[in-house]
């Protein structure tokens, strides 16, 4: 895609727009947003991405909008995942309810931050060097093996810089309101929300490597790598609240996401072979893998909804079974009671 700077000035200030506006409502505002006003700001999202997708259909070409929708449904269903461990984080660290949106906001910015680094980076070494798919290839399918072992969803393991952070800075016992530094006793000190967002910070960094090596296995483009990524991202704020009880629920989502990595993993092989002149390897099209990711989307959460609702069936049964069953000997020591009396 050869596009003028123009565009890409307009798609990046239209972006910085948004999150600036998110900036403000937390702000102004610093609370656990309601249920109707997350389902109102995730459908703006989610549509807004859709439009993107369309108009990049009407101007681009569907070759080019298929990539998008394709890279776009990959990092959200990403981002979800994700979500599983900053839930993790905050309960970990105690942070506050009414200042767990500033705590993602933050969080989403360092991971836009990042991602663009990436992105540029990875943009730049594709370019010069074709083996970079094998290698892609192969990490992907990697990281989609350790989705489907065995998950360890309620610890939090603290990284290297979280270490490092927490055993130099001087920190306070307990949160001072949403500050990250404050004075005691002339002293400046760190507060626990700095840590938090260390946390976050260093988390959405590892993030970043799954994520960028699989929106470049359906998409060179960086345009399209960069308006994907941000989409994903905008709204993750909303979607944190909103899904925080169903999160439980999607019991197969990372068995799904694990399968999408594979396949992308397993397309860019493929891609790197047929580039390379291998007669045998197929050039997978966009079409094919659109229709991948959706599908096991849709497979994933039918089973994870149909499953927990299974659950949450057995489990009334289970329980009256207990109630009613009579503890050995109850019915002796009535007796014996009511013969005395």
């Amino acid at each position: 895609m050869n596009l003028p700077v123009w565009v890409w000035a307009v798609t990046i200030v239209g972006f910085l727009v948004m999150i600036a506006f998110d900036f403000y409502l937390v702000a102004r505002n610093p609370r656990e947003p309601s249920f109707r006003e997350c389902v109102g700001w995730v459908s703006f999202y989610v549509l807004a991405a859709v439009a993107f997708g369309f108009l990049l259909i009407a101007t681009a070409g569907p070759g080019y909008g298929g990539q998008f929708f394709a890279g776009w449904l990959t990092e959200y269903s990403l981002s979800v995942d994700n979500l599983f461990v900053f839930i993790i984080i905050m309960s970990r660290f105690a942070v506050p309810i009414q200042y767990r949106q500033k705590v993602l906001l933050i969080g989403i910015v360092l991971a836009l931050l990042m991602r663009g680094i990436f992105i540029a980076a990875g943009a730049q070494a594709i370019a010069r060097f074709d083996w970079l798919f094998y290698l892609f290839g192969a990490f992907l399918i990697y990281t989609a093996i350790k989705l489907v072992g065995p998950q360890q969803e309620d610890e939090f393991s603290e990284n290297v810089a979280l270490r490092t952070a927490k055993r130099i800075l001087p920190t306070t016992e307990s949160y001072r309101g949403a500050s990250v530094l404050v004075k005691v006793d002339g002293r400046t000190m760190v507060t626990p929300m700095l840590i938090v967002m260390v946390a976050i910070g260093t988390t959405d960094l590892l993030f970043a490597l799954d994520s960028i090596p699989a929106i470049f296995g359906l998409t060179q483009e960086p345009y399209l790598v960069f308006t994907a990524n941000t989409f994903a991202l905008m709204g993750l704020r909303q979607l944190y609240f909103l899904l925080g009880g169903l999160l439980d629920r999607l019991v197969y989502l990372s068995k799904g996401l694990a399968f999408i990595l594979a396949f992308i993993g397993v397309k860019l092989v493929l891609e790197a072979l047929h580039h390379d002149g291998v007669s045998w390897a197929p050039a997978v099209p966009i079409a094919v893998s659109l229709g991948v990711i959706v599908g096991t989307l849709l497979v994933t959460t039918v089973a994870s909804l149909a499953k927990s609702r299974r659950d949450q069936l057995e489990r009334p049964s289970a329980a009256t079974e207990g109630m009613g069953a009579e503890a050995p000997g109850a019915h002796d020591t009535v007796t014996a009671d009511r013969d005395a009396v």
